[in-house]
């Protein structure tokens, strides 16, 4: 009890992610395979989406012919289905289906590997994959064949196109393997693997190797067809943003440069969405390059008389279409550091422009508000004697009333000495008023 209680005290709460990513070391084991075998490797790209969809399409095949299903946060499932075995993976953008099939081998002369190799046509075994729905497109369809090497040497030469011919002898030369890496008619591209002294490990590793390869061979070079769709607008924008400097240069005036902001505005939104639709590609790229690469290592290739390794057909070959996308990808973050460049650059002009008229505007209000201030001045002026007048002369009157009860009174003389004493306090108002208008 004593022990139960201390384990209960010593459980921690573990993080959400933790079994995911310990089972991701284990993820995608090599199986054992026993020869003489065919494999048809099928991938499928899909979003999230569709990849929901053939994970329920897979649970409910193998729930209706009484198989376990794969669990919900599986990656990848193996299903015995006699005499078939479906192996099943989810990746990140896309879904492997590889039906592995046992190959007959009678006992036959020279040239076994050429008699027993792709027969019958893949076409006819395709139809297991019919039984489940296609999850997404068909990128990969691979037809690998896992035979014992026969006592013809050369036979196997001729089930493959000689000018695009790759072999090597694999695995400390327990293992030949050959391909073209060219569809048949049936749209596979054939992957032979003569086993002198695999075994069943060896053999699955080297199995699962080259259909990977296959895999991400084909996964790189979807850059590809993006970097030349982008190539057209990258060369237009490249051609188009001289021009735009040589006029920056000319200094045309705030209009003209407003004008010359928003083209090259234009320019970087258009560039940037270009860029943005083909930043995850490119970096996809990139990274099933290194996969093909690493996985072309591993395979320890020794060189066949007068045919190139895989990995030197492969190289010759995918080189020149990864360094399109990494050029691509390249001249796509020039110009956008260009271009962002001289927006700064005729944004600083627009605003000194700006400052300048503005400062032109202000010493013409400056202006406009002395000449204003004085017209008050001399409104005010006039607006004080004005008012003295009619006051003056109303106290006049007064005055000439006045004169008729008192004779001493001049009117003349009251109105003169009536003067300051009307002009001092009427002044004295207006002012107190212009200042009261003043005060904010």
């Amino acid at each position: 009890m004593t022990g139960e209680k201390n384990l209960k005290t010593q459980t921690f709460v573990p993080h959400a992610l933790r079994g995911r990513v310990l089972a991701e070391v284990h993820a995608r084991p090599f199986v054992p395979v026993e020869g003489p075998k065919r494999i048809l490797h099928f991938a499928f790209t899909t979003d999230p989406a569709a990849a929901a969809k053939a994970r329920e399409a897979l649970e409910a095949f193998c729930l209706d012919r009484a198989y376990p299903a794969p669990a919900p946060e599986a990656r990848q499932h193996r299903v015995e289905l006699p005499p078939a075995i479906l192996r099943w993976e989810h990746h990140g953008e896309f879904m492997t289906y590889s039906w592995e099939f046992p190959q007959d081998v009678p006992k036959a002369g020279p040239g076994d590997a050429a008699q027993l190799a792709f027969r019958p046509g893949a076409g006819e075994l395709a139809s297991f994959m019919r039984l489940l729905p296609q999850p997404g497109p068909l990128l990969v369809s691979a037809d690998l064949h896992l035979l014992p090497e026969g006592p013809g040497q050369d036979d196997w030469r001729s089930l493959f196109e000689p000018s695009q011919l790759a072999a090597s002898e694999v695995m400390d030369s327990a293992a030949i393997v050959a391909t073209d890496f060219h569809p048949d008619a049936f749209g596979f591209v054939r992957l032979l693997v003569l086993d002198r002294l695999l075994t069943p490990k060896d053999a699955g590793a080297l199995v699962r190797r080259l259909l990977e390869v296959e895999t991400y061979r084909t996964l790189a070079l979807l850059g590809l067809p993006e970097a030349e769709a982008a190539a057209p607008v990258i060369r237009r924008i490249e051609t188009e943003l001289p021009l735009i400097v040589q006029r920056m240069r000319e200094g045309e005036g705030l209009e003209a440069s407003r004008e010359l902001l928003a083209h090259l505005t234009g320019l970087d939104a258009e560039l940037e969405a270009g860029a943005a639709q083909s930043l995850y590609r490119f970096g996809a790229t990139r990274a099933y390059h290194e996969l093909v690469t690493l996985r072309l290592d591993s395979l320890a290739e020794i060189a066949l008389p007068d045919v190139p390794t895989l990995k030197a057909f492969l190289t010759r070959r995918l080189t020149p279409a990864i360094r399109t996308c990494a050029s691509t990808e390249e001249r796509q973050e020039n110009l956008s550091r260009k271009l962002a460049r001289a927006a700064q650059l005729l944004r600083t002009r627009v605003e000194i422009e700006l400052e300048s008229q503005n400062k032109d505007l202000l010493s013409k209000m400056n202006e406009r508000t002395r000449l204003q201030l004085k017209l008050q001045q001399a409104v005010e002026g006039f607006s004080i004697a004005a008012i003295t007048y009619y006051i003056v002369s109303i106290l006049h009157l007064i005055f000439e009333g006045l004169h008729r009860k008192i004779e001493a009174l001049d009117p003349i003389v009251a109105t003169a000495l009536a003067v300051p004493f009307v002009f001092l306090p009427v002044f004295w108002m207006i002012r107190r008023r212009r200042e009261h208008t003043r005060e904010p």
